[in-house]
């Protein structure tokens, strides 16, 4: 049963973020008459909320386990490069899925919306620039700090998107978003600093090989955090001033983002590249980091609007306590006081972030929801009986 769900809900979801025409034949059948009787219980938003917690814990647990692993190390920056191209492919793809795969149109259109609009495409750079030097600063941190300290320190990017929001978009913020800020920033300071004694310090076992640096990794994760929200208003405040599709928009951004990722490798590590090889260090594990930071961010912004504030900010803080507990056990991670009182904190100003600013606010929205549901049940009737 939570198989042939969970299936009618992805095929859902891309059908209607990809604008993709109903499907006919003897399966459609099946789709529409099951989809039917899942959609009226809204479980597309708790699959949602899965997909969320999954992408949200998995990510960094694996990634500081392919940092921390011995053996030959990769090179992060050729990973961001690969990450970088893997989502630029995946968006040329879906568009010219949507252009019927036709290939004159696909080159007409790719032409007409980039080349064709140098001054448009230009400011996609910006951004791109800040997402690169955000997924490079990534692995620094991550490569410093353990996975759950990072999990939680990372939280701050609520804090720089809201701040860059109120800047750049004079977005307002209510009196309880801005205490849930002061809350989060102590959370996240708690979790910093460390006992004095060494046996009460929150840290992993067996990485006694690994020079870490966790002042490095602290400003890695601060530094990172102002570009993801930089990045993240900026993207937003484009998106809201044209009409291009998000799938058009990622195509910009990746394009910028391979080639500021290649300069930064050819930078950094251009010499090591050279003599040891692009993929040197590559295994199973590093290319599941890069398909899940590529594939698993797209596939995130396609289910993330089923899902309310709530919901996401539910999904934050069970991915902060997945990743504690799976960082407990997989990494011999060692709780203290001061971690947990401040993850606790952490969680909390997440909840209060995320709650709707006022119940007079809400109930348009409910509304909203309602139509929104009532809508989709009337599409599926209409596809259910044009099948017959």
């Amino acid at each position: 049963m939570y198989i042939g769900q969970a299936t009618c809900t992805v095929l859902m979801v891309v059908r209607n973020t990809l604008c993709l025409p109903w499907i006919h034949g003897h399966c459609s059948h099946f789709f529409w008459r099951n989809y039917y009787w899942y959609c009226g219980s809204s479980n597309l938003k708790y699959i949602s909320l899965v997909i969320l917690v999954v992408q949200n814990a998995s990510l960094i647990l694996v990634m500081r386990y392919t940092r921390t692993v011995k053996g030959d190390m990769y090179f992060s920056t050729t990973a961001v490069v690969m990450t970088e191209l893997f989502k630029l492919l995946t968006c040329l793809l879906i568009i010219f899925y949507q252009c019927h795969f036709h290939l004159k149109n696909y080159v007409e259109f790719l032409y007409k919306s980039i080349i064709g609009q140098p001054i448009d495409t230009l400011k996609l750079s910006i951004p791109a620039l800040a997402y690169t030097v955000q997924n490079n600063l990534l692995y620094i941190a991550i490569s410093n700090l353990s996975a759950a300290t990072f999990q939680v320190t990372y939280q701050l990017k609520i804090l720089t998107t809201a701040l860059f929001s109120v800047i750049m978009l004079r977005r307002s913020l209510s009196a309880v978003q801005w205490i849930s800020l002061c809350i989060l920033f102590s959370g996240v300071a708690l979790v910093q600093v460390q006992p004095t004694d060494p046996a009460s310090q929150h840290t992993e076992k067996g990485t006694e090989h690994l020079h870490q640096n966790p002042l490095l990794g602290l400003l890695a994760v601060i530094l990172s955090c102002m570009s993801s929200g930089f990045a993240g208003v900026y993207f937003e405040k484009i998106l809201k001033g044209s009409s291009a599709s998000i799938w058009l928009r990622n195509i910009q951004l990746g394009l910028y983002g391979t080639i500021i990722g290649l300069i930064g490798m050819w930078m950094k590590d251009g010499e090591k590249v050279q003599e040891k090889g692009f993929f040197f260090g590559y295994t199973n594990l590093v290319w599941f980091v890069i398909c899940w930071q590529s594939f698993g961010g797209l596939m995130v912004a396609v289910v993330v609007k089923y899902a309310d504030n709530i919901l996401k900010g539910f999904a934050t803080s069970a991915a902060i306590i997945i990743s504690t507990i799976c960082a407990v056990y997989f990494f011999d991670f060692r709780l203290n006081f001061q971690f947990t009182l401040g993850a606790a904190l952490v969680i909390l100003a997440v909840y209060l972030y995320s709650r709707p600013r006022a119940s007079i606010q809400s109930l348009p929205q409910q509304s909203i929801d309602k139509k929104l549901s009532m809508d989709y049940v009337n599409e599926v009737q209409k596809a259910f009986q044009d099948d017959k």
